[in-house]
Parts: C-alpha cells; structure tokens; sequence
C-alpha cells in the first residue's frame, strides 16, 4: 500500500488559510445591530491598506482596511474611499472604532459592543 504523498508546504499553508467570509455583527451605540461580512486578512491587504493611510497612524490603516474589506452578505462593498471623510466626520467614533476593531478581530462570528 502506497503512502499518500505529503502536501507541500505552501498547499498546507493555502488550505489552513480558510478565507471563506465571516458575519460580524456590531452593536451601535444607538443600540442597533450593524452586520458586515469579511475575509481574513492577508499580506497584501496589510500592504495595499499601509500604503492607502500614507501614514503610520493606527486608526487611518484600520479605517483603510475597513473600505477595503467590509462587504455584505453578498460580497458588495459597503463603504468607499470617497466616504472616509464622512466616516470620520459624521459617525460617532466609538462606533467606527468597533466597526474596525471587527474587521481586524479574530475569524469567529463575533458580537462587538462599541460601549465597553
């Protein structure tokens, strides 16, 4: 009986990668729920994201991830580059700090509540 052939180490590293979409669900803080789907981070998002903030600042690279990888249930983004100034001008920002801190979390469904 012949051994099954080992994958290589970069076919493990693809599969264990499991970048399927995962619902994110954040509370407001006008006690509405805000769903968003989105993929796991990878290295050129990290790349594409830091170049976009033209800055080393925490906050414009989480918000550049934001418009980059928040969709719906269907894959449709939900927000644009032309709406950053909206975003951080018109929302308050305990609820744009979760809706970030959700696309950075970890990979399980989580429920984020902007006031803790």
């Amino acid at each position: 009986m012949a051994a099954t052939p080992a994958l290589r180490a970069i076919d493990r590293l693809r599969k264990a990668a499991n970048l399927t979409p995962t619902k994110k669900t954040v509370e407001l803080s006008d006690g509405t729920t805000f769903e968003l789907w989105r993929t796991p981070l990878v290295a050129a998002e990290r790349e594409r994201a830091q170049k976009a903030a033209k800055s080393e600042d925490a906050t414009a690279f989480a918000l550049q991830l934001l418009i980059q990888k928040a969709t719906d249930e269907n894959g449709t983004k939900l927000f644009s580059a032309a709406e950053i100034d909206v975003l951080k001008n018109e929302v308050r920002d305990t609820d744009l700090q979760a809706l970030m801190l959700a696309i950075l979390s970890s990979d399980e469904e989580t429920e984020i509540d902007p006031k803790n």
